[in-house]
């Protein structure tokens, strides 16, 4: 494939790297990547993507902008107000990057339609801020021998990991099984600072490129810890392999798919 004159100007960042240079961009080019909730994080990582060229997006996600939203989600505008927000995103990195592919998915994410949703995807970005939707995405991407990168904020303060399988452990080998309802707030009802989001989209996106790309060390059998108001990095080391995970366990008691309970669709 050979670059147009546009595409060396577009990506010449990128192509002066030298990690990156010719060969990875057009790895970003070919690739495709799924993002799960077109809200705080997803909005972020979308955008980054969609600058970094890769191929194919796609955004899986059942609400519709709420004027509430536009505090973080960057990648609705007030004029979006009311719109599906995987019409809204997709029309974002339309504008920001025609050579992108972007496919939307305006429904909420289960385990009756997961399997085919990420079927085609090189990657899948976890954006959502539900326990079971986490669970979810953690149990379809093991099963399905996908890699993921989960992340969550709340207040001050954010996470991400990444899962690539037979690399390191899963979700559900760290925190097992979700909390019982309520015990742990939602963004909704304890607040996040918007620019946690863009940190820790971004962040994800950046786990993304590198994957795509074969470069640098990725967050498999680390959790990466962010305490803005501190501004402090913890990277935790987590455990190689976790013989009593359920998902991924000798043996494994989850074997097939199955949703933990039914949420409103919340995302960041």
């Amino acid at each position: 494939m050979a670059f147009t004159d546009e595409q060396l100007e577009r990506y010449s960042r990128h192509i002066t790297l030298k990690e990156i240079g010719v060969r990875g961009q057009k790895k970003l080019l070919a690739a495709k990547v799924l993002i799960i909730g077109a809200g705080g994080l997803g909005a972020p990582a979308a955008m980054y993507l969609a600058a970094a060229g890769v191929g194919t997006i796609g955004i899986a996600d059942c609400d519709a902008v709420e004027l509430s939203n536009l505090q973080r989600q960057v990648i609705h505008t007030t004029s979006d107000l009311g719109k599906p927000k995987v019409q809204s995103a997709a029309e974002t990195i339309k504008a920001l990057n025609p050579d992108v592919t972007v496919l939307t998915y305006h429904e909420r994410v289960t385990s009756s339609n997961i399997v085919d949703m990420i079927a085609d995807y090189d990657f899948i970005i976890d954006g959502t801020d539900n326990f079971p939707a986490k669970f979810l995405i953690n149990d379809a991407c093991v099963l399905g021998r996908k890699p993921f990168c989960h992340a969550g904020i709340l207040r001050f303060e954010g996470q991400l990991m990444t899962y690539v399988p037979d690399e390191g452990p899963c979700y559900r080998c760290i925190f097992g099984a979700p909390p019982p309802k309520d015990a742990v707030p939602s963004c909704r009802e304890a607040g996040v600072i918007g620019a946690m989001a863009g940190v820790i989209g971004s962040m994800q996106a950046l786990e993304a490129v590198k994957f795509i790309t074969g470069q640098g060390e990725l967050l498999t059998g680390s959790m990466l810890v962010f305490d803005g108001l501190k501004m402090e990095w913890r990277r935790v080391k987590l455990p190689q392999k976790v013989p009593s995970c359920p998902i991924c366990g000798d043996p494994p008691t989850i074997t097939e798919l199955f949703d933990e309970e039914q949420t409103e669709c919340t995302l960041l």
